[in-house]
């Protein structure tokens, strides 16, 4: 990217870099609205359809975009690696906008699965990401992803908050249509408003770059990290709505109320901690300690829902302590990913990385549905706790990442 003088201009982030962090960022915010937009009405909404009476259907209609993402991640991320991110960033698009039709039309809950699973297709997640990597300097790059993992925690507040609305206005099948709509538009989005992606270093013939990737104990701690936390996430909020209404005794339609204070107030907490992390390169301790707080969380929210007279301001407080954590790992984690995989690999490493985060995603809606039904919502934070403790152990062995202004290699 030396040879581009719009990017090496100044010390700043320069406008294409903006321009493509921004447009791209907005483009994954969507792929994860159609994911999002559902988690708050979508269980209520499900006891009218055919088989929704069924928490573990409920759950797998949940995840399925998740396992269906989890198997197209690395195809994708190799032939954007191979063939360009943009051809491969459209196909997707198009066939999350048919799984979403798809949805809209459904009649029973097995059509929403099905949907679901066409929408989670176009795996183009790793391929957006390393988009980003390829049209961004290696100093601002960690800029860039937390506009990634900012978009997602935007995505994922105001979904919380507009979905009854669109609900009451539109109902299930009008939310299912709008995101296939908003997909299409994304098509120009990317063809014309996304800037053109510099060279990529072709990958060795045969299946090199995967095995490089797989073979890095570094990417792996990551990768398990990301299944880990999208894991927990979905888990936690098939139960949450149903905590919310019996501890705080706010309907489904108000909860907005209590999301989006709390997630304006942990992007405000998030923010700084990110900074001080790439400036003093204490980036280790702020990941590991954002680890410690998720864990924290899930142990909280196990004990609190396991107490039928627990205070509600508790489960706000707790709910806060999650957004922070959610988003400092969320912003972290891609652009940890971007730097240390090989630099012919990233859409392979990205790919890996999503599939991970997708079968997270899978894993926590069925398998939360499922404890939920037949152990009881507390199971579901005992889930979530194991998980994140075993990551805890493996992030505090990881390596850490020199100061910008240090070479770039990675050191112990």
């Amino acid at each position: 990217m030396s040879s581009n003088p719009t990017i090496d201009a100044d010390n700043g982030m320069s406008r294409t870099e903006i321009r493509a962090s921004a447009s791209l960022a907005s483009i994954f915010a969507l792929r994860m609205l159609g994911l999002f937009l559902i988690l708050p009405v979508f269980a209520e909404h499900a006891r009218t359809m055919p088989g929704g009476d069924s928490a573990t259907m409920v759950g797998l209609a949940m995840g399925m975009y998740g396992l269906t993402q989890s198997f197209g991640q690395i195809p994708f991320g190799i032939a954007s690696d191979r063939y360009g991110r943009k051809r491969v960033i459209v196909i997707g698009l198009i066939l999350f906008a048919l799984g979403s039709f798809i949805a809209a039309a459904a009649s029973d809950i097995v059509w929403v699965i099905v949907g679901r699973a066409i929408q989670g297709a176009g795996a183009i997640s790793a391929a957006v990401t390393a988009f980003i990597a390829d049209s961004t300097r290696e100093e601002h790059r960690t800029k860039a992803m937390a506009m990634v993992g900012g978009s997602i925690g935007v995505t994922f507040a105001g979904s919380l908050v507009i979905s009854p609305l669109l609900y009451h206005a539109i109902g299930m099948g009008g939310i299912f249509a709008l995101t296939g709509i908003l997909s299409l538009l994304a098509i120009f989005v990317v063809l014309r408003v996304v800037p053109a992606a510099p060279a990529l270093a072709l990958p060795a013939p045969g299946r090199t770059s995967i095995r490089e990737v797989l073979a890095n104990g570094e990417l792996m701690r990551l990768n398990y990290g990301v299944f880990a936390l999208h894991l927990t996430q979905m888990a936690m909020f098939v139960v949450m709505p149903a905590a919310l209404i019996r501890l705080a005794h706010v309907p489904l339609t108000a909860h907005w109320k209590i999301y989006l204070p709390v997630v304006i107030a942990s992007f405000l907490l998030m923010l700084p901690a990110i900074f001080i992390g790439e400036k003093r390169g204490k980036s280790k301790q702020i990941f590991v300690g954002a680890i410690a707080l998720l864990l924290l969380v899930q142990i909280g929210m196990g004990m609190l829902l396991s107490n039928e007279h627990a205070n509600w301001m508790l489960l706000v407080a707790l709910l806060l302590a999650f957004f922070v954590a959610f988003n400092i790992l969320e912003a972290s984690q891609p652009s940890l990913v971007s730097r240390i995989a090989p630099p012919s690999a990233k859409g392979a490493a990205l790919g890996v990385y999503n599939t991970f985060q997708a079968f997270g995603l899978f894993c926590g809606g069925a398998v939360g549905g499922l404890l939920a039904q037949h152990a009881g919502p507390t199971s579901v934070f005992v889930l979530g706790a194991a998980l994140t403790a075993g990551w805890l152990i493996i992030a505090a062995n990881m390596k850490n990442l020199p100061r910008r202004s240090q070479p770039h290699a990675v050191v112990a």
